[in-house]
C-alpha cells in the first residue's frame, strides 16, 4: 500500500470515528429525551392511554431502546475500524440498519401522532367515564373510571381549567356527571371551582352560578394536548436528524468495508 493510499485510509477511518463518536452522543440524548417524555410529569399518560390513542408513548419506548443500541453499535464501530476487517464492519452495517428501520417507525409515529388527539377524543372520554357509577363487581372497568376521574381532577385542579374546551361541556352534553348531580345543584366539578391553599372552595355559590373568578373558564385541552404535541415532535424530528446522519455514516461504513480484507 503506496504512503498515499495509505494517508488516504487513515483519514477515512478518522471521519468515520469521529462519525460514529457523534452517533453514540446522539443516542444518549435520544434516550434522555425519550425517558423525560414517558416519564409524564405532567400525568396525562392515564388521559391518553384511556383514548386508545398512546402510540406516541410506544413510540418514545422504542426511542429509548434505539437511543441505547445506537450508543452501543456506535461504540462496536469503533472496534470494528481500528479492526480493519470486513465481519465485524458487516456485523455493524446490519445491526445499524436495523436499528435504523426501528428509530423510522418511531420518529414516523411521533410525526403522526398530533391528527389523533383533536379535543373531540378527550371531550367524550370525560363525559362518558368521569365519576361514572358502576358495580362492584366490575374491578377493571372501576379501577379504570377511578384513575381517569383522579386525573381530571388533578389536572382541573393544578391549571385552573374546567373541562376540555370550559365549564360549559358540562352543561351543554349529557354525561356520567350529570346523571349523578342536577344542573341547579353542581353545574360542573368542584375542581372547576377557585380553591384556597387548602384545598377548599374559595367560593362555591360563586362557582355554581358560573361567576369570575370563582369558576375557571379555561378548558384544559390545551394543558393536555400541548405537552404531548411539543415532547412528540421534538421526539420526532431529533430522530429524523438522527437518521439523517446515520445514513451518512453508514454509506461511509460501507465504503470502508469495501476497502479493508
Amino acid at each position: 500500500m503506496s504512503s498515499q493510499t495509505n494517508f488516504e485510509m487513515r483519514l477515512l477511518q478518522a471521519i468515520l470515528l469521529w462519525g460514529n463518536f457523534v452517533i453514540m452522543c446522539c443516542g444518549i440524548a435520544l434516550m434522555a429525551m425519550c425517558i423525560f417524555f414517558v416519564y409524564d410529569r405532567d400525568h396525562l399518560h392515564v388521559l391518553v392511554y384511556y383514548t386508545g390513542s398512546d402510540s406516541i408513548w410506544r413510540a418514545a419506548w422504542i426511542g429509548i431502546f434505539t437511543g441505547f443500541a445506537l450508543f452501543c453499535v456506535a461504540a462496536y464501530a469503533m472496534y470494528a475500524i481500528m479492526k480493519e476487517k470486513k465481519m465485524p464492519i458487516l456485523v455493524y452495517i446490519i445491526l445499524m440498519m436495523i436499528i435504523f428501520a426501528f428509530e423510522m417507525a418511531s420518529a414516523i409515529t411521533a410525526a403522526t401522532h398530533e391528527d389523533w388527539f383533536g379535543p373531540e377524543i378527550f371531550l367524550t372520554e370525560m363525559l362518558q367515564k368521569y365519576d361514572k357509577q358502576v358495580l362492584p363487581s366490575n374491578t377493571n372497568e372501576m379501577n379504570q373510571i377511578q384513575e381517569i376521574t383522579n386525573s381530571w381532577n388533578q389536572l382541573m385542579t393544578q391549571k385552573s381549567c374546567c373541562g376540555v374546551n370550559g365549564p360549559q361541556d358540562w352543561v351543554t352534553y349529557n354525561s356520567s356527571f350529570r346523571q349523578l348531580y342536577s344542573d341547579a345543584s353542581y353545574p360542573w366539578p368542584r375542581q372547576c371551582c377557585q380553591q384556597d391553599a387548602m384545598g377548599g372552595v374559595v367560593q362555591l355559590q360563586g362557582c355554581q352560578i358560573g361567576v369570575n373568578p370563582y369558576l375557571s373558564t379555561t378548558g384544559c385541552y390545551a394543558y393536555i394536548a400541548g405537552p404531548i404535541m411539543t415532547q412528540g415532535l421534538a421526539v420526532s424530528w431529533f430522530g429524523f436528524a438522527i437518521l439523517c446522519w446515520v445514513f451518512l455514516v453508514l454509506l461511509g461504513m460501507m465504503f470502508y468495508y469495501t476497502q479493508v480484507d
